[in-house]
């Protein structure tokens, strides 16, 4: 599978290039982002920032499709939204947003765009989005994108501090509309 572009009003998914890894690793130093998401450390520094970046920008093994979110007009780096574990017409999504881009619905508007592209172009049939119980602001994203909520999972998941979550799961079926 090959990186795809993807431009809708007011967002613009974009493949990852190397040029990224510097606003990745300021991304990795924000605590939210650093606190809910499987991304390198602050401590990996820029290499590790830029193997972060390469993993993303490589569709090769076609188990993932991830995209930088950026603003179509400056180009800027907005967040991230990646499709991964794609397997046997299945997957999983996840996001995040730099702190100017929050509160703006772009979270929701990029999972939606991309669930709608895993669903159109790679034909899956279900794609399941995790969150802490605790990230509030993830579940409202969910809950925008079209992901009803289907239960929770007791401490299923490890975070950025190291301690186990509950997380709530959402799905989203290709026959949902």
């Amino acid at each position: 599978m090959e990186p795809v572009q993807i431009s809708v009003p007011g967002l613009l998914l974009r493949p990852w290039d190397l040029a990224d890894a510097p606003e990745v690793l300021a991304a990795m130093r924000e605590p939210a982002i650093a606190q809910w998401n499987a991304a390198p450390s602050a401590a990996a520094g820029l290499e590790g920032a830029r193997e972060w970046v390469r993993r993303r920008a490589d569709w090769s093994s076609g188990d993932h499709a991830s995209f930088a979110v950026a603003d179509p007009a400056s180009g800027a780096l907005l967040g991230s939204v990646s499709l991964h574990r794609i397997h046997d017409g299945d997957g999983s999504i996840g996001y995040w947003t730099l702190a100017p881009a929050r509160g703006r619905g772009l979270a929701a508007l990029a999972v939606g765009t991309v669930t709608g592209f895993a669903f159109q172009q790679l034909g899956l049939h279900r794609i399941e989005l995790c969150h802490a119980v605790a990230n509030a602001a993830s579940c409202r994203v969910a809950e925008k994108a079209g992901y009803p909520l289907e239960g929770t999972l007791r401490e299923s998941y490890r975070y950025g501090d190291q301690q186990r979550y509950d997380e709530h799961i959402h799905g989203r079926l290709a026959t949902d509309g």
